[in-house]
């Protein structure tokens, strides 16, 4: 943890969605490892989530749409970043159902401009662009996805992201040529303190804290669960790894957690179990036929374990503690900044 912590330390990072769930776990732990950071992001009313639980002072913040060419150059060439971190994106399955355009638009050419941007830089060493674990397309045959599977997707965000993946794929060469060492990274479902998405299951496990019950739509989907620190461990790995070694790591990346997958419902009865106020839990009978979701995903990473030296440090159980205690004390005692700093340096064993 410590090579982390010493490699980012005055480094210039610049993070695309900055102020969404993994933008702004990903600004605080680089904060915290004292590096100087831009952010850029759309304004939008995730800025006052990101303000409560980031020490946003500390950052460059910059605000405008990915999709608007000039603007994001304009702002990557004034801060001249050595590694950029590329999460911005339209990320929910069913608002990309109820706006296609919008979800295809964004979360591919965001990557468009982007990568023409860094393309013709000469200041960017490494580039990390976030995509996901449901780019891949989904074959019966097919347990565990590895990152030279077959890409697609049924829904327009996993089809977006599967495109995203496509795009980036041929910059690979262009960029290496320019002594630029650019990666893709996809990650299983994400939970973690901080999360207010609409439709994503933990964020609705905190809203019906309030309402003292919670509806499931889909209680037997299984899914590669694991705590936001683990996966922003794996975003940092690579980064620094791209700038070290260079074109070793280029590429796609999987990360996914290396324990057994579990159910929605497992995952909501464990969350309960850590709350002092419980949910009543309702498992919806009859699904929503208009929005189609896979029941079963789940991720081969031997690649990063093997040649990035990741894994997994929280467990299914440790992770949901963790994210039972963000909320409540988000919601209690408005200690966010508090706790996030902590469990970061927890985590990564800051001193």
């Amino acid at each position: 943890m410590d090579k982390l912590n010493n490699f980012y330390k005055n480094k210039k990072v610049f993070i695309t969605g900055h102020t969404g769930f993994k933008g702004s776990w990903l600004t605080e732990t680089l904060i915290n490892f004292g590096a100087k950071v831009k952010g850029y992001s759309l304004k939008d009313s995730k800025i006052s989530f990101y303000k409560s639980f980031v020490n946003f002072k500390k950052v460059e913040n910059s605000f405008g749409d990915v999709s608007n060419y000039n603007k994001l150059k304009k702002e990557i060439e004034k801060f001249r970043p050595s590694i950029i971190y590329h999460l911005a994106a339209q990320p929910l399955v069913i608002d990309s159902y109820k706006e296609p355009h919008k979800t295809l638009k964004s979360n591919t050419t965001g990557v468009i401009n982007l990568l023409d941007v860094v393309h013709k830089s000469r200041f960017v060493k490494s580039l990390v662009i976030v995509t996901t674990d449901k780019c891949y397309k989904i074959k019966k045959k097919i347990k565990f996805y590895k990152e030279d599977n077959e890409l697609g997707g049924y829904d327009p965000y996993s089809a977006s992201k599967a495109a995203a993946e496509i795009i980036f794929f041929p910059y690979i060469d262009l960029l290496a040529k320019k002594g630029i060492w650019a990666a893709t990274a996809r990650a299983g479902n994400v939970i973690g303190g901080g999360d207010f998405s609409e439709n994503r299951i933990i964020p609705d496990c905190y809203r019906a804290i309030k309402k003292n019950f919670l509806i499931l739509r889909n209680p037997d989907a299984v899914r590669p669960w694991q705590h936001i620190l683990d996966v922003i461990n794996g975003y940092l790995l690579l980064g620094m790894n791209l700038y070290k070694f260079k074109k070793k790591f280029c590429g796609a990346w999987n990360f996914g957690p290396d324990q057994k997958n579990k159910s929605v419902k497992n995952l909501v009865d464990e969350f309960n179990k850590n709350l002092s106020k419980k949910i009543l839990i309702k498992v919806l009978k009859k699904k929503n036929k208009a929005f189609k979701e896979s029941n079963y995903l789940q991720l081969n990473s031997k690649k990063a374990r093997k040649f990035l030296k990741w894994k997994t440090y929280l467990n299914f159980s440790k992770g949901l503690s963790m994210t039972a205690s963000w909320y409540e004390e988000y919601q209690v005692n408005n200690l966010s900044k508090k706790i996030t700093s902590k469990q970061i340096k927890t985590f990564f064993k800051i001193k």
